[in-house]
């Protein structure tokens, strides 16, 4: 067995390729577009790498791809926390314990060559990506920007010296065509939140995308401030991110609260876009794309991606409206089950008002450290 850097174009497939290989037949996997994960990896395409660096590594046994995983100098953490942490992602592997120490090793070996210390992950590139290793929660198909991975996993990553640094919690709920569409108690404490504040909600306006996007840049960093390993996203990573999600966004599902005409939080819950993706195990544009779109037109099931506020404005209640909005709409756009999260473990008043929701945990997703 040998563990290597990539190389070469041919190299990056192989590298993509691996999942598809694994995982097919796996009545819980969800094959993302081989395009997207290709533009994600780009060091010219993602503007992740206009700050930060990344080594990708095969583990091949007698010319077979049976590893891979992808060692992260991210250098905007480090920027914001002081530290000398650095990251390993894309983790993919057989159920083979010397494969998974090839593969850390290697990551490790390039991390330490940069004076990093911990190795944290796993994170594809950062928690503003896909992050966390499933623990519980294996029996269920992920949600849309949301990590998958076999049990066998976790004894791989923690045989291999790794502790938990942090846990993050999913939550569902399913509803019925017969339930009421919103909780009484949620349009009582919507109303008089509003009044109380002066706040308004509103819903995306598609026609100036780009300038609500603006609006978002405003905010984002503020909202999600001071939150365990929070980075702070880039003017162009905002605008990555929402040129991928256009094409799913509907508006109903974007809410934002206003006070006075001034941005102070926002919401935004799309179509769970995995159920299409299930119907193309390929991954591969042509012809899967038309089996997306075909099954993409009635999915019922709804991701609640992001929910924040600028920080003065938590705790007056605000938090409310926001969930009144997703309800309601949600529920008119035709969801009948939606997920929310991740919520970090010690984020006691989101996960407490997740449950009195009458959400439920479902699934938990975890970071692990490891000292270089």
């Amino acid at each position: 067995m040998v563990v290597r850097p990539i190389t070469s174009a041919g190299d990056l497939e192989r590298f993509i390729a691996l999942p598809y290989d694994l995982f097919r037949g796996d009545p819980v996997w969800v094959p993302q577009l081989r395009m997207d994960v290709r533009t994600m990896l780009s060091r010219t395409k993602n503007p992740f790498f206009q700050h930060s660096e990344a080594e990708y590594f095969l583990a091949e046994r007698n010319g077979e791809v049976v590893g891979r995983i992808a060692a992260v100098h991210n250098r905007a953490h480090i920027d914001y926390y002081k530290d000398t942490t650095g990251f390993f992602g894309f983790f993919e592997c057989v159920d083979d314990q010397v494969v998974a120490n090839a593969l850390f090793a290697a990551a490790a070996a390039w991390l330490t060559q940069r004076n990093l210390t911990v190795m944290r992950g796993p994170t594809s590139f950062s928690t503003n990506d896909e992050c966390g290793l499933l623990v519980d929660g294996f029996d269920t198909p992920p949600t849309l920007l949301n990590p998958h991975n076999p049990a066998y996993y976790v004894p791989l990553v923690e045989r291999a010296g790794f502790l938990k640094a942090k846990d993050m919690y999913q939550y569902c709920i399913a509803v019925t065509d017969q339930d009421t569409a919103v909780p009484e108690r949620l349009l009582r404490g919507a109303q008089i939140v509003a009044e109380r504040n002066n706040l308004t909600a509103r819903k995306l306006d598609m026609k100036h995308f780009k300038e609500e996007v603006n609006r978002i840049k405003q905010i984002y960093n503020s909202a999600w401030d001071k939150n365990w390993g929070f980075v702070p996203l880039t003017e162009a990573e905002i605008d990555h991110l929402a040129k991928q999600l256009k094409p799913i966004v509907v508006p109903d599902g974007v809410v934002f609260i206003e006070k006075e005409g001034q941005l102070v939080g926002f919401a935004a819950a799309l179509p769970d876009f995995n159920v299409a993706l299930k119907k193309n195990p390929s991954g591969k544009l042509f012809p899967g794309i038309l089996k997306v779109l075909w099954h993409g037109r009635r999915i019922k099931r709804g991701r609640i991606l992001l929910l924040g506020l600028l920080p003065e404005y938590r705790k007056t209640g605000a938090e409310v409206l926001l969930y009144k909005w997703l309800w309601e709409k949600g529920y008119k756009l035709g969801f009948r089950w939606a997920e929310a999260g991740w919520i970090l473990e010690d984020n006691t008043p989101m996960n407490n008002g997740l449950t009195h929701m009458g959400f439920q945990r479902h699934k938990t997703l975890r970071l692990y450290d490891r000292a270089l």
